[in-house]
């Protein structure tokens, strides 16, 4: 009899899993095998989450050195999910950070099974990986001092630009700057930290970014009024969680997870608390960002569409 239930337990898991792989194509449900990262995660017992340090407010240790974050809770929201669906309880949950350098590859060779941060959506990444469902819509600008003179692009000639190394911010600005003959000198940081860092002190006089990262920066300085977010959007972006490459069945229930989250309110909920309440990083700051338009509309009806 015991045997005999655990095989209608794994048949009614498979039937599930597979209606779910099939339910945004459209095609008809279908019992499957478990394949991909889910078949990975039920064989080794072990999913493997990216982690960032200082992706605030997505990804990032707070002051008491604990992972924190608007996407980061979203990952576990997939675990918890993943663990439900494989019928794994004590499913080991282990972390590997992650920068905007390592984070595609270690997605693409399958060392992570599931980055969810500050990472853009767009076709060209599709080559190497696959992403879920939009969580997140932002608009590359840069953040200056008040005093800079800078409040477009074009004011932009002949000064040096920070941005971090790896980005899509990094591919706009170098193809804008090729484009429009400004002569930026256009300086590479290793991360958010270092990218902040690098205007603060002067060797750049701007720098560029995701604006949501922009309003992070300005809530952590140590004087936050002599800073200011600027420049139209060069391109709107989509965040996204990154996820292997053609994995339709784990794709399927990171979407469900975040198209849930999105239609039941608990997305709002959670812009509220990563956005406009205190977060637990410098003593308590606040982003004050309102949430953008996009954001609604996504609430609305979720995609996985890049803007790029």
């Amino acid at each position: 009899m015991k045997h005999l239930f655990r095989r209608h337990a794994l048949a009614a898991m498979i039937l599930f899993l597979g209606t779910s792989a099939f339910a945004q194509s459209g095609a008809k449900p279908a019992s499957q095998a478990l394949t991909g990262t889910l078949a990975k995660i039920r064989d080794t017992g072990t999913i493997t989450v990216a982690t960032r340090s200082a992706s605030v407010p997505f990804n990032y240790l707070d002051d008491d050195n604990k992972q924190a974050g608007y996407a980061w809770e979203i990952a576990l929201r997939v675990v918890d999910r993943v663990k439900k669906d494989l019928k794994l309880p004590n499913l080991q949950v282990k972390t590997m950070e992650v920068t905007p350098q390592t984070r595609i590859p270690l997605v693409a060779n399958q060392t992570v099974d599931l980055e969810c941060s500050s990472t853009t959506h767009n076709t060209e990444r599709e080559r190497q990986v696959s992403f879920s469902d939009t969580f997140f819509v932002v608009g590359s600008r840069l953040l200056v001092r008040k005093e800079s003179g800078i409040r477009y692009w074009a004011d932009l000639v002949g000064k040096n630009v920070v941005v971090s190394a790896g980005t899509t911010a990094e591919r706009l600005i170098r193809e804008a700057n090729a484009k429009n003959g400004w002569g930026i000198n256009i300086l590479l940081a290793k991360d958010i930290n270092e990218n902040f860092l690098m205007v603060e002190t002067g060797r750049a006089q701007a720098s560029m970014q995701d604006d949501v990262i922009l309003f992070g920066n300005i809530a952590r300085a140590r004087q936050p009024y002599k800073w200011e977010v600027v420049g139209i959007p060069m391109a709107q972006e989509a965040y996204a969680c990154m996820l292997r490459k053609d994995d339709a069945q784990f794709k399927a229930v990171v979407d469900d997870v975040i198209a849930t989250m999105m239609k039941n309110g608990d997305m709002e909920r959670l812009y509220k608390k990563y956005f406009l309440s205190k977060i637990n990083v410098k003593g308590g700051v606040t982003v004050g960002m309102p949430m953008p338009e996009p954001m609604w509309e996504l609430f609305r009806k979720p995609t996985d569409k890049p803007y790029q």
